[in-house]
């Protein structure tokens, strides 16, 4: 098996990490990332397995699992009630429970909302050119979840700025600093929303919180606990993966000098599914080892660690014909951004109904939309997003 080095900071590779894909996937299904000190699965087969397979999980092995140092306490406090951290049974009820209260129908009803919300976003743009990321991709998911969960417009700002910090602790440039700024932003959004449930408990309103409030399975309902971490990924997660999404697309859309047509009610779903697969937002999903297995050549231990390189599944040569054109009319098939098996994104149909409606509007205001100044991608790995979209209206 292949050792790989690659610094997921180097400057390089936070511009264009498809080279270092490109590499790995030569080299095999499976090669040792030594940066990171754990195997890397980089081919769409071994990805597409892994996610899907039972034997590894997203919940750390019982007897690896210590206690967090006392200054990151409040944080993994909150992450101890993540579906995202959990396997079943606890997973199973917690998915069921949101489930209930996120449905298809909810969200298919939020789009006459989303689109009046593009329009005012794109109404208060300036005329000169300007950050289409921070003008329009970060306000956008971040008023929708807001709203969604019954939170008013104007808290936000405040949203985003918890969410930022708390995500920035998933970034390889994690440091002290960032750290500090996760378990404040945590220990603040937290008290923010136990205030904002327990109002709801009194006074119920048509809202997630609510419906979360309410959903039982089996007789059992979220602790309060449950509810404010559920409420807090919601946020994060959904927030995190459109605004990425939206920016890389947009730059993508303009660089290739696509034609509209790709932005037509006929064509949007593979216009947003191609952009998901070409340049995703989420890079790299982690999984363990609960039993001592060999998979695709490699010999894994009970608690190893393995990186599922999502973004690398996507450019795989042998599941996507010439992966690296951007071709919104190629047959689809599907794609890893939203991460797969029983951890697939809870969000994703919220974030691809954003995505769907955002981009056709946008272009039919701007038709003339064109790049101000040379994207540059932020130094946010394992996220891939960019750190501003200059344009020019």
């Amino acid at each position: 098996m292949a050792s790989l080095s690659q610094s997921p900071t180097d400057p390089d590779f936070v511009q264009n990490p498809y080279r270092f894909y490109q590499y790995a996937q030569n080299q095999g299904d499976v090669s040792f990332w030594d940066e990171y000190k754990m195997p890397a699965a980089f081919s769409y087969k071994a990805v597409t397995s892994l996610l899907k397979d039972r034997r590894f999980g997203r919940e750390i092995p019982a007897e690896m699992q210590t206690a967090a140092t006392i200054e990151l306490a409040p944080f993994y406090a909150v992450e101890a009630h993540s579906m995202l951290e959990l396997e079943p049974p606890r997973h199973t009820r917690l998915r069921g429970l949101v489930l209930r209260a996120f449905t298809s129908r909810r969200i298919k009803q939020l789009a006459p909302e989303i689109t009046q919300l593009c329009h005012e976003l794109l109404d208060a743009a300036p005329s000169e050119p300007f950050d289409l990321i921070a003008e329009f991709g970060n306000k956008l998911p971040v008023v929708v979840i807001a709203r969604l969960l019954g939170v008013p417009d104007s808290m936000a700002g405040q949203l985003l700025a918890w969410s930022n910090a708390m995500v920035a602790m998933y970034q390889a440039r994690r440091d002290a600093e960032i750290e500090a700024r996760a378990v404040s932003a945590t220990q603040e959004f937290v008290d923010f929303m136990r205030g904002y449930v327990e109002a709801r408990r009194a006074w119920p309103k048509d809202d997630l919180i609510t419906q979360l409030i309410a959903a039982e399975e089996d007789g059992e309902k979220l602790s309060i606990d449950e509810l404010i971490t559920t409420c807090i990924l919601l946020l994060n997660a959904g927030h995190e993966a459109t605004v990425h999404t939206l920016g890389n697309g947009v730059k993508t859309l303009l660089e290739c000098d696509t034609s509209l047509t790709v932005l037509a009610p006929d064509s949007i779903v593979d216009t947003v599914e191609e952009i998901l697969r070409f340049d995703p937002p989420l890079q790299l999903f982690t999984r363990y080892a609960y039993e001592d297995i060999t998979a695709f050549g490699y010999d894994f231990k009970r608690g190893d660690q393995v990186a599922l390189m999502l973004a690398a599944a996507n450019r795989d040569p042998n599941a996507w014909p010439n992966p690296n054109r951007f071709a919104p009319q190629r047959q689809r098939r599907t794609n890893t951004a939203f991460g797969g098996g029983i951890h697939f994104c809870v969000g994703a149909p919220l974030a691809r109904l954003e995505l769907q409606l955002a981009l056709p509007i946008l272009f039919d205001r701007f038709p003339n939309l064109r790049l101000a100044a040379q994207p540059r991608y932020a130094n946010l790995y394992h996220f891939h997003g960019l750190e501003q979209l200059m344009v020019a209206p």
